[in-house]
């Protein structure tokens, strides 16, 4: 019997980094704690992504392949995934910190009369847990005290599961005949882009208010975003002015992110902010108010004119790559 459910996100017929991150926080919770593992991949057409889920270490994983199940609509896959959890007798139900994730897995731990700690960051030897409060100035010490325990971990939490030398096998399951939700799925507005996703990049460039406007996004910013072959970011100010849109938002609000390379342009650095980037390996801020908050993060701190510094950056990666 598995005792750790990982649940298994999915898009395009491909897994997110968010996915097999949250694989391997639940190799390391089954680790930790003498326990088996499963993945629980649910969708319409899944075979593909239950196949690769279970080249990276699982136990075993189960296939829930319902036309019901084509769109991620909250009380259905929450029903989907509690069931599935009793069924395998599991102690843990682990999931990643996805606008998905934190949608439904609430639902999950009601349906499952289970405690639940969401974004956590890591795990003890004695089964408690970590996670940030106060916007990730404070990382808390948890315990959850029911049978059941569900838990949903930040993306950038742990390092990707890798592929194992083995792969697991994979069981076809139907979803239950009484599993039935209220919900409607009506529609799905996708922003396409050609950038690497923004939770997946290796480099994010990311704007603030001191940018101005949505123009200056395109003029200024995004000459350095594709050079570098980055992901573009933004502030909630920025956001919230309406300069671009709010699923380019990085902060406590919006997507947490840790590239190798992460380049604050006319940003302040409120602690909202700083707590969806300061893990970042390198970072890197540029900004005319040498007292912004933002340098007290920075490994590296230009006070510089952001519309005279970017576009020479821009032109000196460009002179570099050249060569």
């Amino acid at each position: 019997m598995a005792k750790v459910l990982i649940f298994i996100e999915h898009a395009h017929g491909k897994l997110p980094k968010t996915s097999l991150v949250a694989i391997a926080a639940g190799l390391e919770i089954a680790k930790k704690q003498g326990l088996d593992t499963a993945a629980v991949v649910l969708g319409k057409g899944v075979d593909a992504v239950a196949a690769e889920a279970a080249a990276h270490g699982v136990g075993k994983v189960i296939a829930i392949d319902d036309a019901k199940l084509e769109h991620c609509v909250a009380d259905l896959y929450a029903k989907a995934v509690a069931g599935c959890a009793k069924q395998l007798g599991s102690t843990w139900v682990v999931g990643a910190a996805t606008a998905a994730g934190k949608d439904f897995f609430p639902r999950v731990a009601q349906l499952l009369d289970a405690g639940m700690a969401s974004d956590i960051t890591g795990l003890n030897d004695d089964g408690s847990i970590v996670r940030p409060t106060y916007a990730g100035n404070v990382m808390s010490t948890v315990s959850i005290e029911t049978p059941v325990k569900v838990v949903t971990v930040r993306g950038t939490a742990f390092d990707p599961a890798p592929k194992a030398a083995s792969a697991a096998a994979v069981e076809k399951a139907a979803l239950p005949a009484d599993a039935t939700g209220r919900m409607r799925f009506v529609s799905f507005n996708e922003t396409k882009s050609d950038r690497p996703a923004l939770t997946d990049a290796a480099i994010v460039v990311s704007g603030g208010r001191g940018l101005k406007s949505g123009e200056n996004f395109t003029t200024v910013l995004e000459p350095l975003v594709d050079v570098l072959g980055a992901a573009m970011g933004a502030s909630r100010a920025a956001v919230d002015a309406g300069f671009v849109p709010n699923d380019l938002q990085v902060g406590q609000t919006g997507k947490v992110v840790a590239p190798q390379l992460y380049v604050a342009v006319g940003i302040s650095g409120a602690i909202q902010h700083l707590a969806g980037m300061k893990d970042s390996k390198v970072i890197v801020a540029i900004n005319k108010d040498g007292d912004a908050p933002i340098f007290n993060v920075s490994d590296y701190g230009l006070v510089a004119d952001l519309f005279k510094a970017v576009p020479e950056m821009a032109d000196e990666v460009k002179k570099i790559k050249a060569h």
